[in-house]
């Protein structure tokens, strides 16, 4: 089971200036292209319930997981969306046992390190945008140190750019 992070930041590192405002309204065209085609070749989406309650809805296409303490109350379940309180180990492996192969990471910046901070990521996939906040919410909190090697990187249209990492590994 391949278990990827999908994200765009800002050029000083950050995946939104406030809690309550969804990339949608900064990131390119490109990437938002992007994220469309590589989540749905992935099949599956995880997120948290933040970052779910700013896109507001399931998207089309993929499987979506929500994490939550909090699920949703039975009148008002958007249509198409799974809760879980599973731990990363769990999900993956109940994914795998259905006959799923990958699942995007979608965020936001607890549920990245939470997978992180389980080892249950393989790659990670980073948009970095032309674009400065100055401060707001960093793409992992309290993770141990790991090592990355440098896959790929693919200049997009709108001044970004896309780096794909494995994690894990490293050329030193």
């Amino acid at each position: 089971m391949e278990a990827f992070i999908i994200a765009a930041i800002s050029l000083d590192g950050f995946i939104s200036p406030l809690e309550s405002t969804s990339s949608m309204n900064w990131t390119s065209g490109a990437d938002k292209e992007f994220f469309k085609e590589r989540t749905k070749e992935a099949g599956v989406i995880v997120m948290g319930r933040t970052t779910f309650d700013t896109i507001g809805k399931a998207l089309p296409g993929r499987r979506n997981i929500v994490y939550t303490s909090q699920p949703f109350d039975e009148n008002n379940r958007p249509e198409g969306v799974e809760t879980t309180t599973l731990s990363p180990r769990d999900l993956l492996a109940q994914l795998e046992s259905e006959g799923h192969t990958e699942v995007a990471i979608c965020g936001g910046s607890s549920i990245y390190s939470l997978f992180m901070r389980e080892n249950c990521v393989s790659k990670i996939y980073i948009t970095v945008e032309s674009i400065l906040f100055g401060g707001g919410i960093p793409l992992f909190k309290d993770i141990p140190e790991q090592k990355l090697a440098l896959v790929s990187t693919t200049p997009l249209g709108g001044n970004a750019i896309l780096l794909e990492y494995s994690v894990g590994q490293s050329e030193n």
